[in-house]
């Protein structure tokens, strides 16, 4: 029998269930990304809103938008948007049945209508999970003027990026006269929320509508927001412990997630969810700090686990962190790198620190490498050189990001001669093996292209020639050496 609204209550007490009628719900969410992570944190916050708030609740029932997978979209309409989320205990597993979503749609098929369905009155607030490449970013984080995909929108009728369709979203407001919704990015984007207030008003610009974008900058609110969960791509296991506690219940799509959740907002005015009913949700008046942290100890040291670890074998996060070499590497680059310009106390960071390590290594979380590894070229300047470059300009080492580049650039160089099992998502991957087959025995002009990318790196770093030639030099290590070797040769030197 398949999970649906008329029967989810017979699973056992063990599951925690909706204390709601999702039937009930009426949509005033709007939600871009529709993914595992979105499935996993705002769902769940939310969730966790309404029933707190008793029948207001049932206002702020979600519409989610995938933007990619219509499958996803079909496959929640089939359950009634009802899915289970495994929250994977370091010892054991906890299902909860997820309800807050009210209504799932496929962007592209229903793209004509999605900007109207943000622009209907009773939509008080959008949110996205399109990740960080979804937002066509440069590396100082202005809109990518030569995206393709944006470029298409120019001329759309109906948009297909989150930039395209909130503008014609807000387009629409502005029309009727009515209140725009708050719109909150959720993506690791630095200082997200007025990231992508930049980027919709460019967008409506690039239309031809100066106007408008003056009037989005005037009227829309876009807080910052820092969002905190590992969320693993699903697997096969996930369906059989679904229907396993769920009493026999089949739920075609369950997601796991590690216990940790955080998401921190910044204060906007007009009506919410009661989302701090999640003991994991807070509102702040500054988000930069919790947000620096997040990006560079968490995603930063996340990406050194994925390429120097995808390069030793290590297929999956905790098992890289929980190699005895590569571990205690990334432990010093999370303290001694990837802190820089994070105004916390230091027993603060020590502490996040601890408990980054100790989530990384949850064995309940099949992380793969290879996802991790994804994107980098977008992910790259504020996750790791802006740390790189404060440390730099205060005459700090680096040798962790001189790692965690090499390792990166390793990746594309094995894939271009067809010896490096780990697949590759990038959106400028065919130029980046392009370099990798030009200089293909030439360490220092592998170096030299990559970090000639300011769209990646930004401005040339401090003491440019000397960073190229330390990761020249680690590229040749990792060529020369197996992998392992040159990793236990690091967590040696300490």
């Amino acid at each position: 029998m398949k999970l649906g609204r008329s029967n989810f209550q017979k699973a056992p007490d063990t599951v925690y269930k909706p204390n709601f009628d999702p039937a009930l719900l009426r949509p005033g969410i709007v939600h871009l990304g529709c993914g595992n992570f979105h499935r996993a944190h705002q769902v769940t916050a939310t969730q966790a809103a309404i029933g707190a708030m008793g029948a207001d609740g049932l206002q702020w029932g979600i519409v989610s938008a995938t933007m990619r997978r219509p499958e996803l979209a079909l496959e929640l309409v089939e359950q009634d948007n009802l899915y289970t989320l495994l929250t994977r205990e370091p010892n054991g597993t906890v299902a909860s049945i997820m309800a807050a979503i009210s209504e799932a749609v496929f962007a592209r098929d229903t793209h004509s209508t999605l900007a109207a369905r943000i622009a209907d009155p009773r939509t008080k607030i959008v949110t996205l999970t399109v990740t960080a490449s979804g937002y066509y970013l440069t590396a100082d984080g202005s809109i990518d003027p030569e995206a393709a995909d944006l470029l298409a929108d120019l001329t759309a009728k109906s948009p297909r990026t989150a930039p395209g369709i909130l503008a014609q979203a807000m387009s629409l407001v502005r029309a009727k006269g009515g209140t725009p919704p708050v719109i909150l990015c959720c993506d690791n984007v630095a200082n997200n929320g007025r990231t992508l207030r930049q980027a919709v008003m460019d967008f409506a610009s690039w239309r031809g509508n100066d106007e408008l974008s003056a009037w989005i900058g005037e009227n829309v609110q876009f807080p910052d927001t820092m969002v905190d969960r590992i969320v693993p791509a699903p697997l096969s296991d996930d369906k059989d412990d679904a229907r396993r506690l769920l009493g026999g219940l089949e739920d075609s799509i369950p997601i796991s997630a590690e216990p940790w959740f955080q998401w921190v907002i910044q204060r906007f005015d007009g009506p919410r969810p009661l989302w701090e009913a999640h003991p994991g949700a807070r509102f702040v008046s500054d988000v930069d700090t919790f947000e620096r942290a997040k990006l560079q100890m968490l995603n930063g040291a996340h990406m050194l686990l994925a390429y120097a670890g995808g390069l030793a074998g290590l297929n999956t996060i905790a098992e890289a962190a929980s190699d005895p070499a590569l571990g205690p590497i990334v432990e010093r680059f999370m303290r001694r790198e990837q802190t820089a310009d994070v105004n916390l106390p230091e027993e603060t960071l020590d502490r996040y620190a601890a408990d980054l390590m100790t989530r990384f290594r949850n064995p309940g979380i099949v992380h793969e490498v290879e996802r991790i590894g994804r994107n980098g070229s977008v992910k790259m300047a504020m996750r790791v050189i802006r740390p790189m470059r404060a440390n730099l300009e205060r005459g700090e080492p680096t040798p962790g990001a001189i790692l965690l580049i090499a390792s990166w650039i390793r990746w594309f160089a094995l894939h271009e001669q067809e010896a490096l099992e780990i697949s590759l998502t990038d959106p400028r991957a065919d130029h980046l093996r392009q370099i990798c087959a030009d200089a293909r025995d030439d360490h220092m002009a592998q170096a030299e292209a990559f970090l000639a990318m300011e769209e990646v790196f930004g401005p040339p770093l401090p003491d440019h020639e000397r960073q190229v030639t330390a990761v020249a030099k680690a590229l040749g290590d990792l060529t020369r050496l197996e992998a392992p070797e040159v990793l236990r040769k690091l967590a040696a030197a300490g």
